[in-house]
């Protein structure tokens, strides 16, 4: 049997940064044939926007590049996905404390900022709700960035 890594991005409703990631993250994986190696699923912090669609214009940004944000739908994060997920991405540095607050010590080490796949100066990825729709091409530049590293790190450390 393959291995597999099964990865979640988080950040506070879900509606924004954490969908763009969990696309964007998708598409690399499927375009680099790994698809059924590399799970990605996206989560908010907080409960805010449980059941709804991404913002509709996360959903504008991401066609804009090919990326299909419409069948994704918020959820927030649940103490099972600890244990259940290899790797835990937190877009800001408050969804990592909210995360590092309610993570069981054995999983811990799974929590991580999502741009620390990079390579870059950026250690957030901005929340752009109350900001024009630039701010959400720039999530989709920093998504695509720290999404090609991320695939990069699985290659070689945990698929290999």
């Amino acid at each position: 049997m393959s291995k597999s890594v099964r990865v979640l991005m988080v950040c506070l409703g879900n509606i924004c940064r954490s969908p763009t990631a969990h696309a964007v993250f998708q598409q690399r994986a499927a375009s680099a044939g790994l698809q059924t190696q590399v799970q990605v699923d996206s989560a908010g912090t907080g409960d805010y926007h449980i059941g709804a669609a991404p913002d509709s214009r996360a959903i504008s940004a991401g066609a804009t590049r090919g990326y299909d944000l419409t069948g994704l739908r918020a959820r927030q994060v649940r103490a099972s996905d600890f244990e259940h997920f290899d790797l835990i991405l937190a877009m800001d540095d408050n969804n990592l404390r909210d995360l590092q607050r309610q993570c069981p010590s054995a999983h811990q080490h799974k929590l991580h900022m999502f741009m620390n796949f990079a390579g870059s100066e950026n250690r957030s990825v901005p929340d752009p709700y109350f900001n024009d729709a630039a701010a959400f091409q720039h999530v989709l530049d920093l998504a695509e960035r720290a999404a090609d590293g991320l695939l990069a790190h699985i290659r070689v450390n945990l698929l290999s």
